[in-house]
């Protein structure tokens, strides 16, 4: 039984900061904020000042993420770590995963008690956390709040909640993700996951690369996508806690465990650039084509991590949300397609438009680096003979797709699981040939003869 003394700073509901970032400034406590100065000889309240930091220090301004911490306890503070049991969690992304498309069928929720952490299952990944590029693609399935307490050193973590509300309480305040909402927790973050309700389940994408950003608009203009202002980052909040608890990092590719005697949520106050945030995918200003034919689903980026190649994202967060189709005479589901990209997709709530069936909520499939996909049979036959004179809406959908510039390798979990769909690839199967040629026979034009 676990010993925990002390009081939590907990309040009814969390509260939040607008834009996305920002430099914030925040404090649970009056006073305990310095002012003027990052690290003052004695801070006040007898707390501790400490910086944390997500990007090289002489970054460029303009990317340069840290922010300074004034806690009960420094972060130094905990046990001796050992190697940790990871369970389904894996960072063998080295074999070759042949150019088949893959495709699961949603995990149930866990039968046994299941914590946030116990019920991550890595599905695929690429590049490596030591090179700093790269990602790792999970589902999460939990029927229980976490005791202990974790942290990627590994890779900031996009959270994609598909079914039951997430409580985050994380050392630089608490945030509350539901369905058809993201949270991002930057690399390093220590937190641990509550459940609103009796069980949950989504996915999580580890960013191994530069941190997410918000993407230019070029000529879309100032507005449009997803709008800064709706980004909510929470206010300081702390808990004051002794007991025995436990640390779990991740760390290369594997989990380890520290003992540490109080919670680690314990920041009064803090200021900078560096923090968690949440997204409600809603608000997000979808563009379309008002004419013929539909742009490039570029259109839909919500968030990116840039790569050393101007143009050519290590990551991208894209969202199919609830739309209008107007395009006339066009093709209106997404088209036939082979690209240099390699596309995770997944499913909160309803239908995607490509798919008429087979691929359900809290599902997965996996398109690699050049292999053929796109609309179902069924879809194409519908779509090729509908009226495209009439505007059609999209309603009560919401898929969305991490796409890398690597090969993504499914692992040993997501090849051996009954989830996955042996015959994914007879979907397009069905698709007849229906090519025609011309009903009057083609006229030859006539050569004169060579002369000598």
């Amino acid at each position: 039984m676990r010993r925990v003394v002390g009081k939590s700073g907990r309040e009814s509901a969390p509260r939040y900061l607008s834009g996305f970032g920002n430099h914030f400034s925040t404090e649970a406590l009056r006073g305990a904020l310095p002012l003027g100065r990052n690290s003052p000889q004695r801070p006040a309240h007898g707390l501790y000042a400490e910086q944390y930091s997500g990007t090289a220090f002489t970054a460029p301004r303009h990317t340069n993420r840290r922010s300074w911490l004034y806690r009960i306890r420094p972060a130094a503070v905990h046990g001796q770590f050992r190697a940790l049991p990871a369970g389904d969690i894996s960072a063998d992304f080295g074999a070759n995963p042949g150019p088949n498309r893959l495709r699961w069928n949603p995990p149930p929720l866990p039968r046994r008690p299941t914590d946030f952490l116990a019920g991550l299952a890595t599905l695929a990944g690429n590049g490596a956390p030591g090179l700093q590029q790269g990602c790792a693609l999970y589902w999460y399935t939990a029927n229980r709040s976490m005791e202990r307490f974790f942290y990627s050193a590994d890779g900031e973590l996009l959270l994609v909640p598909q079914e039951g509300t997430l409580r985050l309480a994380t050392e630089l305040g608490r945030l509350e993700v539901a369905p058809l909402e993201i949270a991002v927790l930057p690399r390093g973050l220590r937190f641990r996951v509550e459940l609103a309700g009796e069980g949950a389940r989504g996915y999580v994408c580890e960013n191994f690369g530069a941190p997410l950003r918000l993407p230019d608009l070029g000529p879309i203009g100032a507005n449009g996508l997803a709008n800064p202002r709706d980004f909510k980052t929470p206010v300081a909040w702390y808990e004051e806690r002794e007991g025995d608890f436990e640390l779990v990092a991740k760390f290369g590719g594997t989990l380890w465990v520290a003992p540490i005697d109080h919670s680690p949520l314990d920041v009064v106050a803090w200021h900078g650039n560096l923090a968690p945030y949440k997204y409600d995918l809603r608000l997000f200003n979808t563009l379309g084509s008002v004419s013929y034919d539909h742009p490039d689903p570029s259109i839909f980026l919500v968030l990116q991590s840039q790569s050393d190649t101007p143009g050519v994202d290590n990551l991208d967060f894209v969202i199919f949300p609830p739309r209008w189709l107007v395009m006339q005479d066009t093709f209106r589901p997404p088209w036939f397609h082979r690209n240099v990209a390699s596309e995770f997709m997944g499913l909160i709530e309803g239908v995607y438009d490509a798919k008429a069936e087979g691929f359900a909520p809290g599902g997965a499939s996996l398109h690699n680096c050049m292999s053929g996909h796109g609309p179902d049979a069924t879809t194409h036959a519908s779509a090729s003979s509908a009226d495209t004179s009439q505007p059609v809406r999209i309603e009560h959908t919401m898929a969305f797709m991490f796409e890398t510039r690597s090969v993504l390798h499914p692992t040993r979990y997501a090849l051996d699981s009954p989830l996955l769909q042996t015959d994914y690839g007879a979907v397009w199967q069905g698709l007849p040939r229906q090519f025609r040629t011309a009903t009057r026979p083609v006229r030859r034009a006539r050569t004169r003869p060579r002369r000598r």
